[in-house]
């Protein structure tokens, strides 16, 4: 998302001055201490918190009750002069009285969590080169049982760093945890196939925080996108959490003959082909000794034709044994990608009342709007999945699958059908008019339209539907609740040779100005992309482009479902593009930020009636968090933008209601 984007549409964007319900301040019952000791508050990935000292009735009266500055803000790292770098989207999580993330520069902050004052700080000297996606989501804890308490490192904060590090940090003091692999740092460079070492840009590195099961640390990867077929491979890995010794690998392409699915690949891709990675945060089921794993595009993304077939496993959710790295289960959820459709939402393991039986379930959320259901223990969809026939006319030298899964229930969350003229959308009849003209100019068959030569109407977009902030799961009511995006992108492909000459010459600068333009080395096409905007910079489509809806996961209805923002236009709220996630609270209470207008808000879980909102000093790109201490519910959001769709900011924000 451009920057342009973000000031169009701040220009229909009114910042309201809302106030809640109004009325007396009500009796706030004291809150039992409880925590958030997991980016996704448990290790099940559900974000969703027993407390509810802050309830639909109160929560008008939430307070800011303070703020913490890391004092970063990209400076000196390339990008920064475009301000779209270093995205700080971190969910703090807590242990004994102290909060602990990663800045954006993937430092490590211990923050008091009753005052917001520094405790200690981890400067990671992370160099000051390019980062293919330089962002930072947070930390792991875990507490070594067989240690005494007060023994150094007895619980230690894992932190990945941009320069692919891992980091074992004493959670007392900060410092590094000497017996964990080399002095306390892990390098995962280990054993990767680099395909480029110029030394200025990083494409291979770690941005969500890894997850701990049986003592066993198990981490992902981030691979910069489109760059070639033979990227960096996306393999998963174990490490000993005492130790940081290699336990077991698993690479979601296969690359030995034994493996099953082998016979549906070619050997050469095989052999060649990279990416497929986990880059989003995993779950496990410290129960049943399982890590879910959501893999991602294979590389290139755009292009296929030399990786014919389905390409399992990438585009999956995965289930893996956590002691041997062995495959108990897998279903993918896009065959053969070519949209950049990344499972990108943290797998969240929750128990679901189904048929009047209690089920261990998986859900997964889709950049493509869609919610997979299915049995934790089989990989057995809960509500059916049916494969539908897609568009088949891709570009030459495609292989295209002929069908992709959909679930039958719930219904998608986002619009997927072709765009046609009467879908197009301005602020007045000159930009609205345009819209129509381009629409009727553009390809567009609805969703999975494959790329091609001309340029193409691709909804959703490859920044979704849902992004990487996932759902959050109340287990009482069996609500998913989920935030998404209706934002089309136009997409393209360029012969090689074209585009070859496109950027050895410069023209490229003039004749795709606004177009993010991708090399996939090893094919015959370049790529070019960017949001479908009319000049005015204003999404070419009807709104809403942003929403939250709230999900009856034992029906598969949609219980409800609002605009996520503040832009309006006639008295018509729009919703606006968003990133982050949401919690939600036994309180009865969502909180979510993720929107480019740089408000949080909280909304009524049964409703989804608004209830309370804040606007922030910079972007809440991150998902909240929340604890009680000393009788105090407190909620935490990390004000760091994202990009180019919201002001970037250093801040760590804590509300909470007025001491009683």
């Amino acid at each position: 998302m451009h920057m342009r984007l973000r000031f169009a549409l701040m220009a229909v964007v009114c910042g309201l001055a809302f106030n809640g319900c109004g009325g007396g301040k009500l009796q706030v019952t004291p809150a039992p201490d409880s925590g958030w000791d997991y980016y996704g508050g448990n290790p099940e990935g559900t974000r969703y918190s027993s407390l509810a000292q802050i309830t639909p009735a109160n929560v008008h009266d939430l307070k800011l009750a303070w703020v913490f500055h890391t004092g970063e803000h990209g400076a000196g790292f390339p990008g920064d002069e475009w301000k779209s770098h270093m995205t700080f989207e971190a969910t703090p999580i807590l242990y004994d009285g102290t909060l602990y993330f990663t800045t954006s520069e993937t430092n490590v902050d211990a923050v008091n969590a009753v005052t917001g004052q520094l405790r200690w700080r981890y400067d990671s000297n992370v160099k000051k080169l390019w980062y293919s996606d330089a962002a930072s989501r947070g930390v792991t804890l875990w507490v070594d049982q067989q240690t005494p308490a007060a023994a150094p490192c007895h619980a230690r904060i894992f932190a990945p760093t941009l320069d692919h590090r891992l980091l074992a940090l004493d959670a007392a003091t900060g410092k590094l945890c000497a017996g964990f692999a080399d002095h306390g740092q892990l390098n995962l460079s280990k054993d990767i196939n680099f395909t480029y070492k110029g030394g200025e840009y990083i494409n291979y590195l770690v941005t969500s925080p890894p997850v701990v099961v049986d003592g066993k640390l198990i981490v992902g990867s981030s691979i910069g996108d489109d760059r070639l077929v033979d990227s960096e491979r996306g393999t998963v890995r174990a490490y000993d959490a005492r130790t940081g010794k290699l336990i077991w690998s698993w690479d979601p392409i296969p690359r030995d003959p034994s493996n099953p699915v082998y016979k549906e690949w070619t050997p050469q891709a095989a052999k060649t082909v990279g990416g497929a990675n986990a880059w989003p945060p995993l779950s496990a089921d410290p129960e049943r000794h399982l890590v879910f794993v959501p893999t991602t595009s294979p590389s290139a993304d755009y292009f296929g034709g030399e990786r014919p077939g389905d390409d399992r496993w990438a585009d999956s959710v995965v289930a893996l044994n956590a002691d041997t790295g062995k495959l108990v289960w897998a279903y993918q959820l896009v065959h053969h990608d070519l949209w950049d459709y990344d499972t990108v939402a943290q797998p969240s393991l929750v128990d679901l009342i189904h048929d009047g039986q209690s089920v261990p379930a998986v859900i997964e959320a889709t950049k493509t709007g869609m919610l997979f259901t299915f049995n934790r223990d089989t990989g057995a969809p809960i509500f059916p999945i049916v494969e539908k026939p897609i568009p088949q006319d891709g570009a030459p030298g495609e292989v295209l699958s002929e069908t992709q899964p959909f679930p039958v229930l719930p219904k998608p969350l986002v619009r997927q059908g072709p765009v046609t003229p009467a879908d197009a959308w301005g602020l007045t009849f000159w930009d609205e008019g345009k819209c129509r003209a381009l629409i009727r100019h553009y390809r567009s068959q609805g969703i999975f339209t494959p790329p091609g030569l001309k340029t193409t109407i691709e909804q959703p977009g490859n920044a979704g539907g849902v992004e990487w902030g996932g759902i959050a799961f109340d287990p009482v009511h069996q609500l998913a609740v989920v935030n998404t995006m209706n934002l089309p992108w136009l997409d393209a492909l360029i012969p090689r040779a074209q585009y070859d000459a496109l950027i050895q010459s410069g023209e490229y600068k003039i004749k795709y100005k606004g177009w993010d333009l991708a090399r996939m080395a090893g094919t015959a096409y370049g790529r070019r992309r960017k949001v479908f905007t009319s000049s005015l910079g204003i999404p070419c489509v009807k709104p809403p482009w942003g929403q939250l809806a709230a999900v009856n996961m034992q029906t598969g209805k949609i219980q409800w479902q609002v605009p996520l923002g503040n832009a309006l236009f006639n008295h018509w709220n729009l919703g606006v593009p968003n990133m982050g996630g949401p919690i939600v609270t036994a309180g009865g209470v969502i909180f979510i930020a993720a929107t480019m207008d740089d408000d949080m808000r909280a909304f009524d879980l049964q409703s989804g009636k608004v209830l309370w909102q804040y606007h922030l000093p910079a972007g809440g790109q991150a998902t909240p968090m929340t604890y009680a201490i000393g009788g105090r519910q407190y909620v935490v959001i990390v004000a760091g933008g994202h990009g180019g769709i919201s002001k970037r900011g250093d801040e760590v924000m804590a509300f909470a209601l007025p001491p009683s």
